[in-house]
């Protein structure tokens, strides 16, 4: 049998082992990824890519070019409810309510101050080959599709592995010193004998992509994401939940959409494609509905978390480590999150920069964080029956029950104003989904690579909605301008490729030689500026 021999092997090929491919080869770290799948994801899948991840795209190069084949801003600034589509009378498509999101477009000052970065929308289906195509560019990585890990043997120097060519049906072998699992749970997890917690049948949902042209339907340009509360169904998840797709047009021009509805578990036609177009088309209020199907996909919500991130020297990480319900777009994201944390680390250890027992702190750092992710996405997925309650629906309800119970939404009947009212309330609390701003910046990384500096733990005004930059240890780096050469840049491009940077004041040129000499003296990549008014390396925008 063959053998590779390679530092790094990753085992899945969506966007926590395409990014983490990337990041090594950034640090120059050779890596082979395998992926038991022919090609990248064919379903549409998480789409909300949230301003710290665009931070790491930005680092990797890879950024602009999804922002180019993005939701342009002004047409994913808000969500919205509305009473179904169309209908035999006027209050069928009423919009019902809406909700500013992800900082409106980047319009928000909170999220403008956070990031330089706006938050993008891009499926899965079209983000992972531009991240493949990218990942490719890197003569340190190896990206081989069809290839499927069958088997794993860990001694203590390193992990051999066994790998099928889906093509060829010959296997091989591949030595490592380390192996990330980045499947999606579907074996590395149990290869190495690590378990998931949490609740695993929080709904049933099957989710359509289609391309239809709804736009004699559909108003209100800004929206992504709308939820179709028809009272004849009653409810968010029991009516359904459209997400435009694009690509070329967004909006209600869009070309392609992803319908999401719940199913019942004891229908046992539910899943049938003639079954879903029918619910779609009822929901919709469109009887000759006919849209181009390319996949009905029925997945169940969970949030489960991986007992470990580690054993030995396989790692966890993205779906494999936590799956999250969508509510968020928490679940790439995090998966994001995991590589970067994790590769900068991998990569020191190799270069004998740092003892192995830092990548304990893998583990010690993302599994919090992304235990929190898991509770506000579940928080979030459960809130939208608040909503329902507020307009009175409910699926064991009449439909003429529940459009009696929404009519006073927009007539002037008794009790209309209270009614509007706790209607508004209800809307307002789904900002833990649309406007979780401390839930995407706002970790805290403690661990024994973290010195803290004895200051007062930080304790946030909202730990969701609000998120306040701190220069606590453990804290991500705030975000600032600053101009060189007459070039302004965001402090945070000071950081890339696995550097450690000590940023000093105007009066800190003795930081900064000091750090030049430990990093000669040491081998350690470590860069030194200091930030200041006049006589400095980096200007503060505000002083020029």
């Amino acid at each position: 049998m063959d053998q590779v021999e390679v530092p790094v092997l990753i085992v899945g090929g969506g966007g926590a082992g395409l990014t983490a491919s990337m990041l090594l080869s950034s640090m120059g770290v050779p890596s082979l990824l395998v992926s038991r799948y022919a090609g990248t994801s064919i379903l549409p899948k998480a789409h909300v890519l949230n301003q710290r991840t665009m931070e790491i795209f930005t680092e990797l190069g890879v950024a602009s070019e999804v922002l180019a084949r993005s939701t342009p801003a002004e047409n994913m600034q808000a969500t919205a409810w509305y009473a179904g589509v169309n209908g035999p009378h006027d209050g069928y498509g009423r919009r019902l309510g809406r909700l500013e999101v992800w900082g409106g477009g980047y319009t928000d000052p909170d999220f403008i101050a956070a990031s330089p970065c706006r938050t993008a929308n891009l499926p899965q289906i079209r983000l992972e080959p531009v991240l493949k195509a990218h990942a490719e560019r890197f003569p340190e990585a190896d990206i081989r599709f069809h290839h499927e890990l069958v088997g794993i043997e860990q001694d203590a120097e390193g992990v051999t592995a066994t790998v099928l060519d889906r093509d060829t049906d010959e296997r091989y072998r591949v030595r490592c010193a380390y192996l990330l699992g980045a499947d999606g749970g579907r074996t590395v997890g149990d290869f190495v004998g690590i378990g998931m917690s949490g609740p695993t049948n929080l709904m049933r949902m099957v989710s359509t992509h289609m391309t239809a042209d709804l736009s004699a339907y559909l108003d209100d340009p800004d929206v992504l994401i709308r939820w179709l509360v028809n009272p004849d169904f009653g409810g968010s998840w029991a009516s359904g939940v459209l997400v435009a797709m694009g690509p070329e047009r967004w909006g209600p021009d869009s070309e392609e959409w992803v319908f999401h509805l719940q199913y019942a578990v004891d229908d046992a036609d539910a899943l049938r494609p003639e079954k879903v177009l029918d619910r779609i088309r009822a929901t919709l209020g469109i009887p000759d509905f006919s849209p181009v199907i390319h996949h009905i996909s029925p997945w169940v919500m969970e949030g489960v978390l991986a007992d470990e991130f580690r054993a030995g020297r396989v790692f966890l990480l993205g779906d494999a480590a936590h799956r999250h319900p969508p509510t968020g777009g928490l679940g790439l994201n995090s998966a994001v999150h995991d590589a970067y944390n994790l590769c900068w680390k991998i990569a020191a250890v190799l270069a004998g920069r740092a003892g192995a027992e830092l990548l304990d702190t893998y583990g010690a750092e993302r599994r919090p964080v992304d235990a929190a992710n898991i509770d506000a996405a579940c928080k979030a997925a459960m809130n939208h029956y608040t909503i329902d309650q507020a307009l009175g629906l409910s699926p064991d309800k009449s439909p003429e029950d529940n459009w009696a119970e929404v009519r006073p939404l927009w007539e002037d009947l008794p009790g209309s104003a209270d009614k509007r009212h706790a209607l508004n309330r209800a809307i307002g609390s789904q900002t833990i989904e649309f406007r979780h701003h401390n839930v995407e910046f706002g970790c805290t990384y403690r661990s024994s690579a973290v010195v803290d500096d004895g200051s007062a733990p930080y304790v946030p005004l909202d730990p969701v909605r609000l998120y306040e930059p701190s220069t606590k240890p453990g804290h991500p780096l705030p975000h600032a301008w600053v101009e060189r050469e007459g070039e302004r840049l965001a402090l945070g491009t000071l950081v890339d490729g696995g550097h450690f940077v000590l940023i000093a004041g105007e009066e800190g040129q003795a930081w900064v030689d000091a750090a030049e000499k430990l990093a000669a003296e040491h081998g350690i990549p470590l860069r030194a500026a200091r930030v200041g008014v006049l006589d400095s390396d980096y200007v503060d925008v505000r002083c020029s």
